[in-house]
């Protein structure tokens, strides 16, 4: 009996260059076909979901105070080293792995593949 397994691995999409994101901004950026709101705070580069849970909001285009992203069109906070709301801890943005290599920053995507799993059967 076979059984079909999927697994999913990360590829490392480049997405700007690290000149584009000066410390304490937030650019839009699109990997692959992910829309991505791209931070630079605190010393390094965080990327999170586009678009806000509560009505969609464009966060790439919001204000970045600290670490802290505030939405432009109804204030929805977060912070975008862990994507937390900062009003509710149980509301979080979908976040991205960030590597920064040779001046060129990349937002690790996550592609999923099949992979056949045969089990024998025993008798």
């Amino acid at each position: 009996m076979g059984r079909v397994a999927s697994v999913a691995h990360v590829v490392f999409v480049a997405v700007a260059r690290v000149e584009d994101v000066p410390p304490g901004t937030i650019r839009s950026v699109r990997a692959g076909d992910e829309e991505i709101a791209l931070a630079h705070c605190n010393g390094g580069f965080y990327a999170v979901q586009q678009h806000c849970l509560h009505l969609q909001g464009p966060l790439g285009e919001g204000r970045l105070e600290g670490c802290v992203l505030t939405c432009p069109w109804h204030g929805w906070q977060y912070d975008v080293r862990t994507g937390q709301n900062e009003f509710d801890l149980a509301i979080q943005l979908h976040t991205y792995d960030v590597q920064v290599e040779d001046g060129e920053i990349r937002v690790g995507l996550q592609e999923s593949t099949r992979e056949n799993d045969s089990v024998s059967s025993r008798t």
